[in-house]
């Protein structure tokens, strides 16, 4: 499928596994050039050189760890030396611990709001004079936890709240010039779930099955695209229908 993206520069965080890999891909297939980012070297290695193998743009990789404020600055000057600039920044962070309310500590609760909040308030404010320059676009990649909170896993269900918040008065505030949107998974076959728990998530999913990487990459390529000129500010489920949330 050509969404038009080619010769774009890309910046995807949290993408050496999982559905962030999936988003590079995606783009990278459709010729984005793309910098991919993950904290284990040997792991972004290994997915640098599978993405190469597919992709129709330039594949970079960096690693770093998203929670440090210099390791952002770094992703974006890298995108902008390697690219010339920034036309879409996909953010994504692995989840926290799942945890019950009364095991967590206070120290945890503020590594999770580094993890999932600050890493995209970071990415977004260090990138956005590219983004301005191109019109570009951003994808936020968070989590059914946005809509439906689990009591076993409050650290996700409550920090991730504030994402919908951020991303809905920012495609406010730089429209027209940027549209961001958000995405949220369900269960997909990633390397966070092992292929027993993928059987017992079908059940809840309407659509019987847990999704491909690949088919929530392809929505993530989507939303950078022209195609979507007209979608902004949205929350979209990418779940298989397994969300019971109307909105």
């Amino acid at each position: 499928m050509d969404y038009g993206l080619e010769g774009n520069a890309g910046l995807v965080l949290a993408s050496s596994r999982g559905l962030g890999k999936a988003s590079a891909t995606a783009l990278a297939n459709e010729g984005v050039n793309v910098v991919v980012n993950g904290r284990d070297e040997d792991t972004l290695a290994t997915t640098v050189a599978e993405l190469r193998e597919t992709a129709r743009g330039d594949v970079v990789g960096v690693t770093g760890d998203i929670t440090d404020l210099a390791a952002i600055e770094t992703l974006v000057e890298t995108t902008v030396a390697e690219f010339g600039g920034i036309d879409h920044l996909v953010t994504s962070a692995g989840g926290p611990p799942r945890q019950g309310f009364e095991s967590v500590t206070d120290e945890e609760w503020y590594a999770a709001y580094d993890l999932l909040v600050m890493s995209v308030v970071r990415s977004i404010r260090a990138s956005l004079p590219h983004l301005r320059e191109s019109s570009g676009t951003i994808v936020n990649i968070t989590s059914r936890r946005t809509k439906e909170a689990t009591p076993s896993n409050v650290l996700s269900s409550s920090v991730r709240m504030a994402i919908p918040g951020l991303m809905k008065a920012l495609s406010r505030d730089l429209a027209p010039e940027i549209r961001i949107n958000t995405v949220r998974p369900g269960p997909f076959k990633t390397s966070r779930n092992d292929p027993e728990s993928w059987e017992r998530k079908r059940q809840p999913v309407p659509l019987d099955r847990v999704g491909e990487p690949g088919e929530f990459g392809d929505v993530v390529a989507f939303l950078c695209s022209e195609r979507s000129s007209f979608v902004t500010g949205a929350s979209i489920p990418v779940d298989g229908g397994a969300s019971h949330a109307t909105l």
